[in-house]
C-alpha cells in the first residue's frame, strides 16, 4: 500500500513538473513585424532580439499584418527548430494581436478596421525626339559579282562623303550591312538560272540635329544612293520623361485609393507598397520611304512629331473604414 501510494506521489510531481516545464515555454514577446531574407517569412523585432515566425501564414491574412505593425505575440520558442538562415529565434505563436500603446486615444477603435486595397496608376508623356537614325543604301547590279561589286564601292565611297557633309561634325556615319546576292529567275520545270548579281551597302547615320534630316536625305540622293531602309526619330536623352511619366502614375494611383476610401466614407492611412513595372522606351517613329529618284526633284519635307513615354505603377494601400 505504501509503494503504491510512492509511486503515485512520483507520478503526480512528475506530471506537475512537466505542466511546469511547458507552461515556462510559452512567453509573450512585442514588437514591430518585419520581413525576413527567406521567402515568406515574417520577425517580431523586439529591443532586445528577434523571434522568426515560424507559422506566420496563420495571421497573414489579417489586415494588420503588415510589415512595422507593432503586435503583441503569445507562444512557445522551439529551439529545436533549425532554418535556413535562422534569422532570430524559432517561435510558433498561438495568438498574435496589434499593439495599441497605453494611453493612447482608443475611442470608437472597436467599430473601425483596417482594409487593403490594390490600385494601378498609368501615365503617358510625349516628348520631342533629340536623335534621328536614318539607315541608307546604295544597290548595284551587274552580269558578274565583280562589276556590281566594283560600282557599288565607287558611288557608296561618294555616299558616305556626302553624308558627313551633311550630317554635319557631330553625326555617326558607319556601316551597318553589306551583302552581294545572285538575282535569279525561276521557270517551270527547270533550275533557276542565274542572271546576274545585285550589291548592297548600307549605312546608318545617327544624328541630333533634327533640321538636317531633309538634307540628309536629299545629299545622299544626289551622290547615288537609291534605297532608305527607315528614318526613326527617338529620345537619346529621356531620364526626364520617364521620372515625369513615373511621378503622374505615382500620383494617379493614390487618388484612385483615395476615391475608393471616400466612397467607403473612410480615409487613406498609408501606402504600404508600391511597384513600377519599368518604363515603356520610347517607340521610333517610322517613316518609310522607298525610291530616290523621287526625292532629287525637291528637297525632302521631314516632319519629327513627338514620343509617347508611359509608365505604370501598382500600389498596395491600407484604408480605414467602418466595420
Amino acid at each position: 500500500m505504501i509503494r503504491k501510494t510512492l509511486i503515485l506521489l512520483t507520478a503526480l510531481a512528475l506530471s506537475a513538473f512537466l505542466a511546469v516545464s511547458t507552461f515556462a515555454k510559452e512567453i509573450t514577446v512585442r514588437g514591430k513585424l518585419k520581413k525576413t531574407v527567406e521567402s515568406g517569412g515574417w520577425v517580431v523585432v523586439t529591443d532586445k532580439q528577434k523571434y522568426l515566425i515560424l507559422n506566420s501564414q496563420s495571421f497573414s491574412k489579417e489586415p494588420w499584418f503588415t510589415e512595422g505593425t507593432e503586435v503583441e505575440a503569445t507562444g512557445e520558442v522551439k529551439t529545436g527548430v533549425m532554418t535556413i538562415y535562422m534569422e532570430g529565434t524559432p517561435f510558433e505563436a498561438r495568438s498574435m494581436r496589434p499593439f495599441e500603446q497605453s494611453g493612447s486615444d482608443t475611442s470608437g477603435a472597436a467599430s473601425r478596421g483596417l482594409t487593403r486595397v490594390m490600385v494601378t496608376g498609368d501615365s503617358i508623356v510625349q516628348a520631342q525626339p533629340d536623335t534621328a537614325i536614318l539607315v541608307i543604301s546604295v544597290v548595284t547590279q551587274g552580269k558578274r559579282a565583280l562589276e556590281a561589286q566594283q560600282e557599288n564601292a565607287s558611288r557608296s565611297d561618294a555616299v558616305v562623303r556626302a553624308l558627313k557633309s551633311a550630317a554635319g561634325a557631330g553625326a555617326e556615319v558607319k556601316t551597318s550591312g553589306y551583302s552581294i546576292q545572285p538575282q535569279r529567275v525561276y521557270k517551270e520545270n527547270q533550275p533557276p538560272t542565274i542572271t546576274g548579281y545585285e550589291a548592297r551597302n548600307s549605312v546608318t547615320v545617327t544624328m541630333s540635329d533634327l533640321t538636317k534630316v531633309g538634307d540628309v536625305i536629299d545629299a545622299a540622293a544626289q551622290a547615288g544612293a537609291n534605297d532608305i531602309g527607315s528614318i526613326s526619330f527617338t529620345l537619346r536623352k529621356d531620364r526626364p520623361a520617364r521620372d515625369q511619366a513615373l511621378s503622374e502614375a505615382t500620383r494617379g494611383a493614390v487618388a484612385k485609393a483615395q476615391v475608393i476610401a471616400q466612397a467607403l466614407g473612410g480615409k487613406l492611412v498609408r501606402v504600404i507598397e508600391v511597384q513600377g513595372e519599368g518604363y515603356a522606351r520610347p517607340r521610333p517613329v517610322q517613316v518609310e520611304a522607298g525610291d530616290f529618284r523621287m526625292m532629287k526633284a525637291a528637297t525632302t519635307p521631314i516632319e519629327v512629331g513627338s514620343l509617347d513615354i508611359t509608365a505604370h505603377v501598382q500600389l498596395a494601400a491600407e484604408i480605414e473604414t467602418d466595420r
